[in-house]
């Protein structure tokens, strides 16, 4: 009899072992996507349905039907998506985040979906056309905190650097002459300045990053299954779709 409840033990703990957190997301029939619902094309809240939609959306929505789950998706503010995740609030990250050193410190990324870069955005009123970093010393330019664009800008010396945690805020600043320039990714500054005719966009991209999906470290079995569907999307074009309908 003891022996027979070892083994069953052991094989309860060997279930445990190696059933991850898709077993998880299956039982429970939904995965949640952490996003920052204002970052357009990516995600944005569509004005007439009031839902989150975007590319970013699109891919998550993919990754959820290929699990046999709905996708269930939480707007947190862009600094506070990494501690959500690592406090299982969220399932992953889906938010036009950066592939980084010191993220992948803490996070997983899925291979790499989109290629960005930075942009800087003035009033078109204003002389002031700024082309590289080293031409906003001496300016007040504002950022999204914890972007890429705040990492970037805060290794040249000399910027008053003013820091937002939505972005959207700091366009507003720009508009009204708060600030001198906003710097963000290409996408996003296009998509801002084709509906604000106050705004241009002043430099070429400054730079190129790899936007990646964020899970756990603990959970490699959803990052493999990401990977499998951002794979499965290339070869059968419909990551091509999706470019052509957001972009």
């Amino acid at each position: 009899m003891k022996k027979f409840l070892v083994f069953v033990l052991i094989s309860v703990l060997v279930v445990l072992t190696f059933s991850g957190v898709i077993d998880e997301i299956k039982k429970r029939g939904y995965i949640i996507m952490g996003t920052e619902a204002t970052f357009p094309p990516f995600e944005f809240v569509d004005k007439q349905t009031k839902q989150v939609v975007g590319f970013d959306v699109d891919i998550a929505k993919m990754i959820a039907k290929k699990l046999g789950v709905r996708l269930v998706i939480k707007d947190i503010a862009f600094d506070g998506l990494i501690p959500a995740l690592m406090m299982n609030k969220i399932d992953m990250i889906v938010a036009a985040m950066t592939i980084t050193p010191e993220r992948a410190k803490m996070v997983s990324f899925s291979d790499p979906y989109f290629t960005a870069g930075q942009v800087i955005v003035v009033r078109k009123s204003d002389s002031f056309r700024p082309k590289s970093y080293e031409d906003l010393k001496g300016h007040r330019v504002g950022v999204q905190q914890g972007t890429t664009a705040d990492i970037d800008v805060s290794k040249v010396k000399g910027v008053d650097i003013v820091r937002y945690t939505r972005f959207t805020d700091a366009f507003l600043d720009l508009a009204i002459g708060r600030t001198d320039a906003v710097v963000l990714d290409a996408a996003p500054a296009q998509a801002y300045v084709k509906f604000n005719p106050k705004l241009t966009i002043s430099s070429p991209v400054l730079s190129e990053e790899k936007y990646g999906i964020a899970v756990r470290k603990e959970d490699k079995d959803l990052l493999d299954f990401i990977n499998e569907v951002l794979k499965e999307m290339n070869s059968k074009t419909c990551y091509d779709f999706l470019v052509s309908l957001w972009f």
